[in-house]
């Protein structure tokens, strides 16, 4: 399934005429630089394709590249200087030894070049610029190129080398009668055995090594294989020497899904963004705008979308209270989640729906996350901002492998958060409880995304399970009963007395008690009481006083017992009510102290 859309969409893209994606037998390939010849062969210059800004070279359509994990392989018609030139460069940070035994065999390199391009067009093959490149390669003397001022830069790159035709803007393989005759190697496969595309259901040459899969987060940098077999144990009626023949995909198809992925994983893509591990595309049956929003409802801003989600995640909203969705939204929407796994790629998830599904459980995921904050966090939390929490020192290199992934299912699927979900983040609340900034002051442990992630999880577990636990709220919800939610405001009210009457300390009662009050209550909070009535008569501000006593008593009018464990829910529930306690008081801060 996931292959067959991959193969149409690729069909959309050749009828749409998009200019990334390549013909059969060709793909897109970034190339820094390219031999300008005149008709006769001489070396006439050396043109520089590179952004200033990036310093990446322009992508152009060339003939298909060699899959090279050993070996000598050259691709037709553009490659590296050891293969165009036979000129190794050198690499001043790599190892001297390991590169002496790599250029013995740009001889080898250099020759397989040559003798590809030969047998590719013989001599009776007509073309001007297939001409100027034999002249060139059988002068075999490229010291006016070494001479070039840009030549430099090729060894301090070691980029992609092809050739161009001078006052002319196409690539020499970009002709028309160049790419005929590569496309005519086809021809040579007649007598092969066909067999029936597992993916088209037609009659194809089976792709034995299929084309390597790049962009995926992650893997090896030369790409990775959906598609592979290597081992005996993995193949099946004796067909181990071809591996490609275990699951028997079309050289068209083959062709197709490969280039698909290719060009949905390029840089700059607007249709991929990185969910943890888990390298995301998606795309529609025919043409939506949805394609160009996906990634601002998901990205973290300024990381992949380079401005703030808020605004289209607002609009979705919106349109979706209406209930009124145009009839382009019922288009088939796909989402594939890939992962890397040494030399393979590991599919993390699938989702196939349409557009005005992924549009509802994408609404419901934000209005399930919702929560109040401070003035300066954003409006709606991206999927990395809500990840990073539950890691160690907020790096995305320790987001749990699975999570991103199972995180992204359920949203999609709108069922409960991953349950491994809940406990991560009240880990991370408990371990973070001493962190200090760098100018002393105390790091708030239950931040805005935990809780928000916290909230979410709560609130969607009793909506699926049918708890008759009421749910979490956006703010402080003085009514609820549940005793974590209130012993959660009763430990940021104490906290406050604290500070109120000590100021500053090197160590609060959240540093010290934090863990065991969310955990086993009875342990804590006695003590904590009584310290209570040492710290309240410290306080200068009488007003204030009076309120935080009015605050205490209102808290715990309905706990009549300090119970002696919490269940993970409750632990959950307790740090949403110290969270939105002590946003109250920030939020009315100035209100408070001017009734005072």
């Amino acid at each position: 399934m996931i292959l067959q859309t991959l193969v149409y969409y690729y069909q959309r893209l050749v009828d749409e005429q998009s200019i990334e994606v390549a013909p059969l037998g060709f793909e897109a390939k970034e190339i820094p630089f390219l031999i300008v010849l005149d008709r006769d062969g001489n070396f006439v210059s050396l043109r520089d394709t590179r952004d200033d800004n990036n310093k990446k070279g322009r992508r152009f359509i060339v003939p298909q590249g060699e899959k090279k994990t050993s070996g000598v392989k050259a691709n037709l018609l553009w490659d590296t200087p050891a293969y165009v030139l036979g000129k190794y460069i050198y690499d001043e940070k790599k190892d001297t030894s390991k590169q002496k035994r790599h250029e013995q065999n740009v001889p080898k390199q250099h020759r397989a070049f040559v003798e590809r391009f030969n047998e590719m067009f013989p001599k009776d093959f007509h073309n001007n610029g297939i001409y100027a490149i034999r002249k060139f390669l059988e002068k075999n003397n490229f010291e006016s190129l070494y001479a070039h001022h840009k030549w430099q830069d090729v060894e301090k790159t070691n980029g992609n080398l092809t050739f161009i035709l001078e006052m002319k803007q196409n690539l020499i393989c970009q002709d028309e009668s160049v790419m005929a005759q590569i496309n005519s190697l086809s021809d040579d496969d007649k007598d092969v055995d066909t067999w029936t595309c597992m993916v088209t259901g037609e009659r194809d040459i089976p792709a034995v090594l299929h084309t390597a899969i790049k962009g995926v987060w992650g893997a090896q940098t030369s790409g990775a294989n959906i598609v592979s077999f290597n081992q005996d144990a993995f193949c099946s009626f004796g067909k181990w020497k071809a591996q490609g023949l275990n699951a028997p995909v079309g050289s068209r198809a083959q062709f197709a899904y490969t280039t698909s992925l290719n060009t949905l994983l390029a840089k700059g893509s607007r249709q991929r963004v990185q969910v943890g591990d888990a390298s995301t595309v998606f795309w529609t049956k025919e043409k939506h705008s949805i394609e160009q929003e996906v990634l601002s409802l998901f990205a973290d801003p300024g990381k992949d979308s380079g401005k703030d989600n808020t605004e289209a995640v607002r609009s979705l909203i919106s349109s979706i209270k209406t209930g009124v969705y145009p009839p382009e939204d019922d288009l088939p929407f796909y989402m594939l989640g890939l992962s890397p796994n040494a030399a393979r790629i590991a599919v993390r998830f699938w989702y196939d729906g349409t557009v005005k599904e992924f549009k509802q459980k994408v609404c419901e995921h934000f209005q399930d996350i919702e929560i109040e904050h401070g003035p300066r966090e954003p409006e709606y939390l991206s999927l990395f901002r809500l990840l990073v929490c539950t890691a160690v020192d907020g790096k995305a290199d320790n987001i749990q492998p699975n999570l991103a992934g199972d995180l992204m299912q359920s949203i999609l699927k709108g069922a409960p958060y991953p349950r491994s979900l809940l406990p991560a983040v009240l880990r991370r609340i408990k371990a973070e409880q001493s962190k200090r900034s760098s100018d002393g002051r105390v790091i708030q442990n239950v931040t805005y995304p935990r809780a928000s992630l916290i909230k979410g999880m709560l609130v969607r577990n009793a909506r699926f399970y049918l708890q008759k636990e009421k749910e979490v709220g956006v703010s402080l919800d003085r009514e609820s009963m549940n005793i974590g939610y209130r012993l959660g405001r009763l430990f940021a009210v104490l906290e406050r007395v604290q500070q109120s009457a000590l100021g500053d300390i090197n160590a609060t009662i959240r540093d010290r008690f934090y863990g065991a009050a969310s955990t086993n209550p009875v342990t804590v909070f006695p003590r904590l009481m009584k310290l209570k009535n040492f710290h309240l008569p410290k306080i200068e501000n009488k007003g204030r006083v009076v309120n935080l006593e009015k605050e205490l008593s209102e808290i715990l009018s309905e706990v009549i017992t300090f119970p002696a464990h919490l269940s993970l829910e409750d632990q959950g529930r307790f740090a949403i009510g110290y969270y939105h306690e002590r946003n109250d008081f920030f939020t009315k801060h100035d209100k408070k102290e001017g009734g005072e």
